[in-house]
């Protein structure tokens, strides 16, 4: 055994919806694969998207509350299909990408805008704005021996019942197969990391008190209250 110098901490687990937990190892995030989302935050539609991260910790499950951030004015909103990887690969052929595939869960991106508006200004990363405490979200896992792997369907989001974000997957620029192959250039993927595939137009912020509720057709909900 060990010999720690402190207990290590409990790995961090999503429910799976047919039984078991999926235990997360890294969080990666797509920037920039929904158009309208693109022209929203002024931003050039060409540019591929690309590749930032959140801690593995970030997530909350189960409906639970999230913590309203502390060092921001400006909490937004980003329904997105999170991709959960159930199979180790590096340079994956687009065509191979899906088997590395064990499911698919609703997620939030929550993000700082201000204080990424400021990091994108002074040229600096956007870490504060994206990888903070409970900033992601997500509902039980599907896995897609079940589900299937969609490429259609609608991704909506509704903040105290109105709705904000409306998409269709079949919106993305990148669709799940490429984001796969196209990450796998840059790091080994393992089972157990996520990717968030980025977020449909209607981003905007929200505050203490309201209740997030995302939903993608075919694939499940996610649901939390800012405290």
């Amino acid at each position: 055994m060990a010999d720690f110098l402190f207990e290590p901490q409990a790995p961090v687990a999503i429910p799976i919806a047919r039984g078991g937990q999926f235990a997360v190892r890294r969080i990666y995030c797509v920037g920039r694969n929904y158009a309208e989302h693109i022209r929203e935050m002024g931003n050039d539609e060409r540019d591929p998207p690309f590749f930032f991260s959140k801690p593995a910790d970030a997530v909350i499950t189960g409906g639970a509350p999230m913590p309203y951030p502390p060092q921001t004015a400006d909490l937004h909103h980003e329904i997105e299909l999170v991709v959960a990887i159930g199979k180790d690969g590096s340079d994956i052929a687009v065509e191979d990408a899906l088997e590395h595939v064990y499911g698919y869960a609703v997620g939030l991106d929550m993000t700082r805008r201000d204080l990424q508006a400021t990091a994108k200004k002074a040229g600096r990363p956007w870490e504060m704005a994206k990888a903070f405490d409970y900033s992601a979200p997500v509902g039980e896992i599907e896995p897609a021996e079940f589900i299937g792997h969609p490429s259609q369907g609608a991704i909506t989001l509704r903040v105290n019942g109105d709705e904000r974000q409306r998409g269709d997957l079949g919106d993305q620029i990148w669709n799940v197969s490429e984001t796969i192959a196209e990450l796998s250039r840059f790091v080994t993927l393992r089972a157990g990391d996520l990717i968030m595939t980025g977020t449909p137009a209607g981003v905007s912020a929200v505050t203490r008190g309201d209740v997030l509720e995302g939903a993608i057709e075919g694939v499940g909900t996610v649901r939390t209250t800012i405290v």
